[in-house]
């Protein structure tokens, strides 16, 4: 960072006593009891096992210490949203290289647990702009974590290791300079395969119609239908338009070939909705939504109403009431190189058959052993999430199971945030036990922590 400030020096003091209360917190849980990260809110899928558990406070570690704008840096505690930190260096003309999708996603979270959206198929994954992790070890210390340091190993392995190596407290991250605005083009195909081939020709050249471009994702809606969009920032708009109150931005994709958002609005447009996903709350219906606020239209509300309705089962009260199927949820993230895209839709939509799908391009800067993709090999991510009906005879995991063999058929591999059902041998292989276990045993040798097995598919 630049020249240290008052302000800055009052910021590390505060983070520091908030490191010192949580690594006593910590200290001071009974042998008996495996920790838990308390967080206001969550964006994981997995539903936990009851059992003996210790909720360790992170409330105190929430806070953006700092933006720099000389170094174009931010440092940044572990437990701070995404929606604080983009508000944050927005003010000063600057974002974080890939900003995931929804508002709540804290910074640690996606560090540990991965993150994505539609700069990844230039900037890689949310840690790859990383410089700096400050971490709680399983086994109790505060140690700090860099590639160029004794601790690269930890640097190294804490993608994807979702809390069981240790917990971010700070992290210094690169941020880039962005525009006031964002051009969105919709362009429509009627086959997957072209589309894939399109996807491929225009992350590749970075271009579109001639015209550079800063962000790419896209949108399955049946074997007919898909977009991709571009965006490009814009110092001026000819207008903007708004998704957060009467307009549904997923909907707009099919009957707009092109459109207009702030930035900020730009990387939110997925949040008011969910997605798709608040139709299943009927806030998609005028009336409901006409009636709804605006601040309870957002992603964190309507996963309190999923964790609601896990605990008290009140759909699958209403559909045996109904005498419906059984629904199992499928929940998932997955990448597939993009030359085998149009395998996995076409696999996907005959055996699950759930639409929307979203499709994000990504390609890994580095490697990163825990989760293992091919560095500057073009993946696509197929984000989908609903439940679909078992069928006669088959019990919760059947649909789950199917697209975990597929998705490793096709050389791809899936985020571990919902539900897994790997068997354990297979569990390491996928994800690197061999580089896994070593760093482990260095900063959590006792087992203090759940390991990542226990932890993401056993679902303790």
């Amino acid at each position: 960072m630049g020249v240290i400030t008052v302000r800055q020096m009052t910021e590390m003091a505060t983070h520091r006593r908030a490191v010192e209360q949580i690594r006593q917190s910590y200290a001071a849980i009974p042998d008996d009891a495996v920790p838990r990260l308390s967080k206001a809110t969550t964006n994981l899928f997995r539903f936990r096992e009851g059992g003996r558990a210790a909720k360790l406070s992170a409330k105190d570690l929430d806070q953006v210490i700092e933006v720099d704008p000389v170094t174009m840096t931010a440092e940044v505690q572990g437990m701070t949203t995404y929606e604080h930190l983009v508000d944050a260096t927005l003010a000063h003309g600057l974002m974080p290289y890939v900003v995931p999708q929804l508002k709540t996603i804290t910074l640690g979270g996606a560090v540990t647990g991965l993150g994505i959206e539609s700069t990844s198929f230039k900037d890689g994954l949310p840690h790859e702009s990383v410089e700096e992790l400050e971490i709680l070890t399983g086994d109790g210390r505060i140690v700090v974590a860099r590639d160029d340091n004794e601790h690269r190993d930890l640097f190294r392995a804490f993608p994807n290791s979702y809390g069981t190596l240790g917990y971010a407290l700070r992290i210094r991250i690169r941020l880039k300079r962005v525009r006031p605005y964002v051009r969105l083009t919709h362009i429509p195909f009627g086959d997957a395969d072209k589309c894939m081939v399109a996807m491929r020709e225009i992350c590749e050249s970075g271009e579109y119609d001639g015209e550079p471009v800063d962000f790419v994702d896209g949108t399955f809606f049946g074997p007919g239908e898909l977009y991709i969009t571009v965006g490009r920032f814009a110092d001026r708009a000819p207008y903007l338009s708004d998704y957060t109150g009467m307009r549904i931005y997923y909907r707009s994709i099919q009957t707009r070939t092109r459109d207009w958002l702030t930035v900020r609005d730009y990387l939110w447009r997925w949040d008011t909705d969910w997605f798709w996903c608040s139709r299943a709350f009927g806030v998609q219906n005028p009336m409901v939504r006409s009636l709804m606020p605006r601040r309870w239209m957002r992603s964190d509300v309507y996963r309190k109403l999923v964790g609601l309705d896990r605990k008290y089962g009140v759909v699958a009260r209403i559909d045996r009431w109904r005498d419906q199927p059984v629904q199992e949820s499928v929940i998932q993230d997955i990448e597939v190189p993009v030359e085998r895209g149009a395998e996995f839709l076409e696999f996907f939509h005959e055996k699950v058959g759930m639409t929307p799908v979203w499709m994000c391009p990504l390609r890994a800067t580095g490697e990163w052993p825990l989760y293992p993709l091919e560095p500057g090999r073009l993946y696509v991510n197929f984000g989908f999430w609903g439940t679909v009906p078992l069928p006669r005879g088959q019990f919760d995991g059947y649909y789950n199971r199917l697209i975990e063999k597929r998705v490793h058929e096709l050389e791809g591999h899936k985020s571990l945030y919902s539900t897994s059902y790997y068997p354990r041998d297979e569990f390491w292989q996928f994800y690197n036990g061999n580089s896994y276990w070593p760093v482990k045993r260095a900063y959590d040798g006792g087992g203090r922590l759940l390991d990542l097995y226990d932890k993401c598919v056993r679902g303790r």
